[in-house]
C-alpha cells in the first residue's frame, strides 16, 4: 500500500516541481540563467523547491513515508498558484516539456528503482530545450523564404529602451489611412515572436510592415535585423532599461544601434539621446538643447519644440507647424515625431498627418485615460521606465482634486531612481498604495505615513479602491507589474 502511495505522490511531486520549474521558465522567456539570478524573488527557489526537493529527497532515501512531503509540497505549492496572477500557459513546448518530464520519471524509476527528481526535470529541459531549437529554425527559415517572397513590401523597424510599441502603433495608425499596413501585435518584439508573427499572420498583401524589436542582450536587435532587413528604422529614447543584463549604457546603445545594420536602409531617424551624429541617411530629432548644453550636446536634425502636455492630449512643434494628438504625457511627443517623420517620409502631407493624429487612440496601459464612477483613471501599467513614471507624475499634478498611484516602483531600476520616484510620488499625491514588497521600504522611507497603503496582494485591490478612492479622484496606475515580480 505504501508503495503505490509513493509511487502515487512520487508522480505528483515531479509534475509539482516541473509546474514550478516550467512556469518561472516562462515568465523569464525560457532564459535559465535568467531564472536563476535575475529572478526578483529568488527566495521562492528556496521555499517552493530546493527545500522540498531536499526534505523529500531525505525523507524518501531513509522511510516509506517520502508520499506525506509530497502531500505538503502540493498543498503549498497550490497556495503560490492561486498568489500568483500570470500562471502557466500551456503552449506546445509547455506539453512538450510535461511528457518528456513523465516519460524520463517512468525511466528512471523502473531502470533505477528510484524516485528521482533533478534527474529527470534537467533531461526533459534539456531535450525539451533541443526540441524547440529544431522546430524554431525550420520557422525561421519559412519566415526568411515569407519575407524575401514579398519583393514589393516595405519594412520599417522600431527600437528604443521606452516607447518602441507606442512608436510602432503611432506610425501604423498614420500609415493606414494610405497603405495596407500590419505592425508586430501587442509587445511582440523578440526574434520567436517576429517568426511566428511573420508565418502566421503577417498578410500576404502587406504593403507596409512595421516590426518592433526588444533586446535584453547583444545581438538581438541584429538578429531580428537580418530576419526582416527594415528600409525604414527609428531608434526611441535610449535609457537603462533591463541595464542589469546589458551592464552598461554603452551596451545598451550599441545593441539599439545593431537595427542599422539593414542592407537595405533608406532612411533613419534616431533619438538625441543616443548621441550619433547626422549622416546622409540617419538623421536625429528630439529637443533643442538648453544654451548651456548646446556645447556639449549637437542640435537634432529635427528639433521638437512647444511641447504642452494636458489631461486632454498632446501638442508640439515641429518644422514650423503645429500638430495635436489625444495621447497623454509630455514624453509622447518625441514619440509622435518619430511617427510624424516617417509618414512625411512615405509621400504622407500634413493635412493627412495631422487628421491621422486627431483619430489617434492611446496604446491600451501606457498613459490610458479612463473615466469611470466620476473618477480619472490614467493606466500606465506597462510604462516601467523613469521617464515615463516622471511624465505621468506631471500629468497628475495638473488634476485640481485629489490624486492617488498605485505603483510597485521601478522594477528594473537601481535604489536611487526608486527614490526619486518615492520623493516625486510623496509631493504630488495625496494617497500612495505600494503593490508588492520590491520597493516597499524605499517607499515607507521617503512617503508621509499617513499617505502610504501597503497592498498585500492584488485581490485586495478592488477593496482597497472602494475604501481609499472617492468621486473627483485622478487614480493612476503606474507600473504595476505582475505578481511575480
Amino acid at each position: 500500500m505504501l508503495t503505490l502511495l509513493n509511487l502515487l505522490f512520487y508522480g505528483l511531486f515531479i509534475l509539482g516541481m516541473g509546474y514550478y520549474f516550467i512556469t518561472n521558465l516562462q515568465w523569464y522567456s525560457y532564459r535559465l540563467n535568467r531564472v536563476i539570478f535575475h529572478h526578483t524573488k529568488l527566495w521562492w527557489h528556496f521555499v517552493y523547491f530546493l527545500i522540498p526537493f531536499s526534505l523529500y529527497t531525505f525523507v524518501s532515501g531513509v522511510s516509506a513515508y517520502g508520499f506525506v512531503v509530497a502531500i505538503g509540497y502540493l498543498v503549498l505549492l497550490f497556495g503560490w498558484y492561486r498568489g500568483i496572477d500570470k500562471p502557466l500557459v500551456f503552449t506546445g513546448r509547455v506539453k512538450r516539456f510535461f511528457i518528456a518530464l513523465i516519460l524520463f520519471a517512468l525511466f528512471i524509476t523502473v531502470a533505477f528503482k528510484h524516485f528521482g527528481v533533478i534527474l529527470p526535470l534537467f533531461l526533459a529541459y534539456v531535450i525539451s530545450h533541443f526540441i524547440e531549437k529544431m522546430l524554431f529554425h525550420g520557422f525561421k527559415v519559412k519566415a526568411e523564404q515569407k519575407i524575401e517572397a514579398m519583393e514589393g513590401m516595405i519594412v520599417i523597424g522600431v527600437t528604443a529602451s521606452y516607447g518602441k510599441t507606442s512608436i510602432k502603433n503611432f506610425i501604423a495608425h498614420l500609415l493606414q489611412a494610405h497603405y495596407k499596413t500590419y505592425a508586430t501585435p501587442r509587445s511582440v518584439n523578440t526574434l520567436g515572436g517576429v517568426v511566428r508573427d511573420i508565418n502566421e499572420s503577417l498578410p500576404s498583401d502587406t504593403e507596409i510592415y512595421v516590426v518592433e524589436m526588444g533586446a535584453r542582450g547583444e545581438g538581438d536587435i541584429a538578429e531580428i535585423t537580418t530576419l526582416v532587413n527594415p528600409h525604414y528604422v527609428v531608434v526611441g529614447k535610449i535609457g537603462p532599461a533591463h541595464i542589469e543584463y546589458f551592464k552598461s549604457m554603452e551596451r545598451i546603445r550599441n545593441t539599439k544601434m545593431e537595427i542599422l545594420q539593414t542592407s537595405r536602409l533608406k532612411e533613419a531617424w534616431i533619438d538625441a539621446s543616443a548621441m550619433v551624429k547626422p549622416e546622409a541617411m540617419i538623421h536625429t530629432y528630439g529637443e533643442r538643447p538648453l544654451l548651456d548644453l548646446k556645447a556639449k550636446l549637437p542640435t537634432p536634425t529635427y528639433c521638437v519644440e512647444e511641447i504642452e502636455a494636458t489631461l486632454e492630449g498632446t501638442d508640439f512643434s515641429l518644422e514650423g507647424e503645429r500638430y495635436h494628438a489625444t495621447i497623454l504625457g509630455a514624453f509622447n511627443a518625441l514619440n509622435l515625431t518619430a511617427a510624424v517623420l516617417v509618414a512625411k517620409a512615405l509621400g504622407l502631407s500634413t493635412e493627412q498627418i495631422a487628421q491621422g493624429l486627431s483619430t489617434l487612440e492611446s496604446v491600451p496601459h501606457r498613459l490610458q485615460r479612463i473615466d469611470a464612477g466620476g473618477k480619472v483613471i490614467l493606466d500606465d501599467s506597462f510604462n516601467g521606465n523613469i521617464d515615463g513614471m516622471m511624465a505621468s507624475f506631471e500629468l497628475a499634478a495638473t488634476h485640481p482634486k485629489r490624486k492617488v498611484l498605485i505603483t510597485p516602483g521601478l522594477v528594473e531600476a537601481d535604489t536611487a531612481l526608486n527614490i526619486q520616484v518615492a520623493q516625486c510620488a510623496n509631493e504630488v499625491f495625496d494617497r500612495v498604495v505600494v503593490t508588492g514588497d520590491l520597493n516597499y521600504a524605499i517607499f515607507k522611507a521617503h512617503i508621509d505615513p499617513e499617505k502610504l497603503v501597503k497592498l498585500e496582494s492584488k485581490q485586495q485591490m478592488e477593496a482597497m479602491l472602494i475604501e481609499q478612492t472617492q468621486v473627483g479622484d485622478l487614480i493612476l496606475f503606474a507600473n504595476d507589474a505582475p505578481s511575480f515580480i
